[in-house]
């Protein structure tokens, strides 16, 4: 692809001020928010669909939870009052939401997907978002995660889990792109 269509939704997932608690350990791409601020402003400058996906958990320790300072956006991509906002109470964001209603029926097939956790939520609406026929982009680097502890105990980078979720993405489900890409294709 070397542009987008002029309908192509910009879907930013969980960019919460939970992600910003200690107990999520290291991170990845810290300038994953300055980049989520560039494509909102070019969404924002075109009048391109957007969506600003909201998580509300109900587990007692999550820092998504309801009614907590971490329930709100992040202030670099605070929506404002015409934007859609979209709340979801597991990792997939079609999950038990009317996602796929609102792009269905404004005709929005191609998806341009950025968030965390690059390895959870992003993953799991990129997946289900490919299943179900869309045209689907994430874009790595406003996209990240955390280090990971796997089941021998071993710890896995930030980086190398974000990179693994990514490969995971790209081909079968979605094409894994940079911010630069989608500037350049959104013009």
């Amino acid at each position: 692809m070397e542009f987008l269509p002029e309908n192509a939704v910009l879907i930013i997932i969980d960019l919460q001020k939970a992600i910003d608690h200690s107990s999520w350990g290291k991170r990845n791409n810290l300038q994953a928010e300055e980049n989520n601020v560039r494509l909102l402003k070019l969404w924002r400058e075109t009048h391109r669909p957007l969506i600003h996906v909201r998580h509300a958990s109900s587990e007692p320790n999550s820092t998504y939870r309801p009614n907590q300072e971490g329930f709100e956006f992040k202030k670099e991509v605070q929506p404002m009052p015409s934007e859609t906002i979209l709340t979801k109470h597991h990792h997939s964001a079609f999950i038990d939401t009317d996602l796929e209603q609102q792009l269905r029926s404004n005709g929005w097939d191609t998806l341009i997907i950025t968030g965390v956790i690059t390895n959870n939520s992003v993953e799991a609406t990129v997946r289900m978002a490919g299943n179900l026929g869309f045209d689907t982009y994430v874009v790595s680097d406003a996209t990240f995660t955390f280090d990971k502890v796997d089941l021998t105990g071993k710890l896995h980078p930030a980086e190398d889990v974000h990179n693994l979720s990514l490969a995971n993405m790209h081909g079968e489900y979605a094409t894994v792109v940079d911010t630069a890409t989608i500037l350049e294709w959104a013009k």
